[in-house]
């Protein structure tokens, strides 16, 4: 016979006489279910008796509640001259459990005469059951008699509702903070795609619908929730079976028991389906029994939150010790064994009610007994002058203390067990929420054991609630990094998420900023628009300083223009230094030398003027520009328009009888040119005193980039400049163009009027294309326009002179001046 069948007989030989009852002063009922079927063994243990399938977790919770009571009992702090006693029943299914219930209300003890009467001696409060299906069916009944029931394992968070269940109380938490720490645990691991398999129950249907509203809270989608009973059609399993094989989740809530698990395990065993992350609920995560069925190995690498591990001093059963060893604890009793030597251990027996390395929910048994006995302790000391809970700040009769009144006692029980551990009720009747986290691992003997990776405490802040310590995690696909598990992956920062239409949120497609817009986090559902003087780079992920245009020395275009009004400057001031080194002979003399001068001085300044538009526009900068060009060509013009006059003159006398020279002689020509650029120097004074030009950063014509500009302040002041120009222009064109018959030796109006339409033509092609054109080219235009202009009036009025002063130097002599007689 094998060693695991002998323990089982002797286990079961104790459990057929083990005291299921205590008489005492005060009664605490008890309902587990540890006998959960019949299982027919490969020997037979009894003559013609086929012994229950063994729940030994269940057994525990009994023989916990036992040993509370008993020290409790001789506990001489906590309820003087006060015995405690208990009524246990072994029920498993619903309606044996509620018939346990009503026993335990009734309070039938036995028969006290010849008659059918009988002693009525009702439970002054009730522990159990550990499932919440069971709880709530005789929970509804037994709040109707104000008796409190404290559950050690009943979760369902619908128990919390007092309306419905005023006399619950548990010392588990709900599974509302469960479903909410399970939910933190799946965003926390990046699972925001997810499937949900609960058992067809209250416990699961409430357990997922809490789950499920929490993890929408943090991002996560349930991709389907199913529902199914271990007693239910076969059809409705393979149903689920096929889902989660077609499924694209790789995570599967598991709310259910481990009948159900079990079954669920072993389905998907033989189908071949693996590599899936479970999340198991406390209901099944830390179930021994997993090892024994079939297809366990899917379920290694799960997750789940349980109460946190206890160990409860001196507790086991010293009639199994006794029967397991063959030896006596009792050294001055009679016994034909031999007294225990001290050396046995119960951990080579290898069963699992001998583990108690881990107490998990065994302990919340413990708190449940000692909670009541705190709250009847306190009842029975209760001071009677005036401060007593009751009618009139009355005490309760101590010989005759009823259910209702422990029940508002235990409302108010505050203690702190042996462990540190604190025990009260919130005004849910239910206990503080500290979980540990629990991943199951394949040991050594190929058995499944709960290792501890992780805390959740949720009176912590809530940045500080779920913790990983540095134990290693199996994960469910075997590998050694955290499986993945998305509708859709990921956007990177410089997209958004666009939602599937049809599909839950978790579905979206990764769309990419426009440009100006960025998107600095993962997952992002907005692309933020940049400030105005930033724009996005190429990943659209930062906002980065728009580029700054304007015309520089140091880019080509500003390169070229700054050489080609270099190179202006410097034809001028060759063409001054001939003009000045023949200003003695005739032909230069004949061009009225003095305005010749003066006019080669402003086209240089012309030429210069045109460098103050390349550069960076500051405040001078802007305000120089545009007045320096104004003055610069007006003087210009000015003294074209007096030479074009003095031809004119020149012609008129030549005439017999005419003096006309005399009105516009030297002093006459000086005036003009000095008057006409007065009236340009008082326009600008008035511009620049208004509403002068300003740098000005243009950020509508471009969006990805910044046009340092000078702002025209006043486009009247602007428009007034140009058109005074243009005004004198058009003036000197129209008195070249009626001076253009004239003898050849004064053809001087026919170079005029050339360079004067040259001039007209850049400046009236100047203004559609200085309105049109973008940036920097505007300035590029304008500079364009003042050396096109310039350029002209020198060629068209000095390079013909130059050419004969320095070539033909025959052509520069009086006679030939004089040409023909008229």
């Amino acid at each position: 016979m094998s060693a695991l069948l002998e323990n089982s007989a002797l286990l079961w030989k104790y459990l057929l006489f083990w005291p299921p009852l205590l008489d005492g002063d005060l009664v605490i009922g008890g309902i587990f279910s540890f006998r959960t079927g019949f299982k027919q063994p490969d020997i037979l243990l009894y003559t013609l008796f086929y012994y229950p399938s063994l729940n030994s977790r269940e057994f525990k919770f009994a023989q916990t509640m036992i040993f509370a009571i008993n020290e409790i009992n001789n506990n001489p702090g906590m309820l003087p001259d006060v015995k405690l006693g208990y009524k246990i029943y072994d029920n498993c299914g619903t309606i044996d459990i509620l018939r346990a219930a009503l026993a335990l209300v009734s309070g039938l003890k036995g028969e006290v005469s010849d008659g059918n009467c009988t002693k009525a001696e009702t439970v002054h409060a009730i522990l159990g059951h550990s499932g919440s299906r069971p709880t709530i069916a005789f929970q509804q009944v037994v709040g109707r008699f104000h008796i409190p029931v404290i559950s050690h394992f009943a979760t369902c968070a619908c128990l919390s509702n007092r309306r419905e269940y005023p006399t619950f109380f548990r010392t588990i938490p709900s599974d509302y903070y469960q479903s909410r720490a399970l939910a933190k645990m799946v965003r926390q691991f990046g699972w925001t795609w997810i499937g949900a398999v609960a058992v067809d129950n209250e416990y699961g249907r409430n357990g997922v619908a809490a789950f499920v509203q929490n993890a929408q809270e943090f991002g996560v989608c349930i991709e389907y929730s199913e529902a199914f009973s271990s007693s239910g059609p076969p059809d409705n399993l393979q149903r689920i079976i096929e889902i989660i094989k077609h499924s694209t989740s790789k995570v599967i809530l598991a709310f259910m028991s481990h009948r159900e698990i079990k079954l669920l395990a072993a389905e998907l065993y033989r189908h071949n389906v693996k590599g899936l992350q479970w999340v198991g609920s406390d209901a099944w995560i830390t179930d021994h029994s997993l090892t024994d069925s079939e297809g366990h190995s899917i379920l290694v690498g799960s997750l789940g939150f349980v109460v946190s591990r206890a160990h409860i001093q001196g507790q086991f059963v010293r009639e199994y010790w006794e029967d397991v060893f063959n030896c006596t604890l009792n050294e001055t009793g009679k016994s034909q064994r031999k007294p225990c030597s001290g050396s046995e251990s119960l951990q080579n027996t290898d069963l699992e009610f001998t583990d108690v390395s881990e107490l998990r929910f065994t302990n919340n048994v413990y708190k449940s007994v000692y909670a009541v006995a705190h709250a009847l302790d306190s009842l029975i000391k209760c001071d009677v002058n005036g401060k007593g809970p009751f009618s009139n700040w009355s005490c309760a009769d101590v010989q005759h203390i009823k259910p209702w009144q422990v029940l508002q006692y235990l409302s108010t029980v505050n203690f702190t067990t042996e462990e540190g551990e604190r025990v009260y009720f919130d005004s849910n009747g239910d206990s503080p929420a500290k979980y540990e986290l629990v991943n199951l691992q394949m040991n050594n003997k190929g058995a499944i054991d709960g290792v501890t990776v992780g805390i959740y405490d949720a009176s912590l802040p809530e940045r500080h609630q779920f913790i990983m310590n540095n134990i290693p995690v199996v994960w469910g696909n075997g590998l050694n990094e955290v499986p993945a598990s998305v509708c859709s992956e990921s956007c990177l920062p410089g997209a958004r998420k666009v939602l599937q239409k049809g599909r839950p949120v978790c579905c979206y497609d990764c769309i990419p900023c426009p440009a100006g817009e960025i998107s600095n986090l993962t997952d992002s559902i907005h692309c933020l628009k940049c400030p105005p003087e930033y724009w996005s780079n190429n990943k659209r992920d930062a906002c980065i300083p728009k580029v700054i245009e304007f015309l520089a020395y140091d880019e080509l275009l500003g390169t070229l223009l700054a050489l080609f009004s270099l190179m202006g400057v410097f034809l001028t001031m060759i063409t001054t230094i001939i003009f000045y080194c023949h200003k003695e002979t005739p032909l230069v003399r004949a061009n009225n030398s003095e305005l010749s001068f003066l006019l080669l001085f402003s086209l240089t300044l012309c030429f210069l003027c045109s460098l103050t538009f390349i550069g960076r526009p500051s405040e001078w900068s802007c305000m120089l520009r545009h007045t320096a060009f104004g003055i610069t060509f007006v003087l210009c013009i000015s003294c074209v328009l007096g030479k074009t006059i003095v031809v004119l003159m020149a012609f008129r006398a030549t005439l017999p009888g005419s003096n006309v020279m005399k009105w516009f002689g030297t002093t006459q020509q000086r005036l003009s040119v000095l008057t006409f650029t007065l009236i340009q120097v008082l326009i600008c004074t008035l511009w620049l005193t208004i509403n002068p030009p300003f740098p000005f950063k243009n950020m509508s014509h471009y969006k990805e980039k910044i046009i340092l500009e000078c702002a025209l302040g006043s486009a009247v002041g602007f428009w007034a400049v140009l058109g005074y120009i243009g005004l004198l222009a058009v003036l000197c064109f129209v008195l070249a163009f009626l001076a253009r018959k004239l003898p050849d030796n004064f053809n001087e109006a026919k170079f005029i009027t050339f360079s004067m339409l040259i001039f007209c033509a850049v400046w009236i092609t100047f203004i559609p294309a200085y309105v049109s054109s973008p940036g920097k080219f505007t300035v590029a235009v304008e500079i364009f326009a003042i050396l096109a202009s310039s350029y002209g009036l020198l060629i068209c009025i000095f390079l013909q002179k130059c050419l004969i002063i320095l070539f033909r130097p025959e052509q520069n002599t009086k006679k030939h001046m004089m040409g023909k007689k008229i």
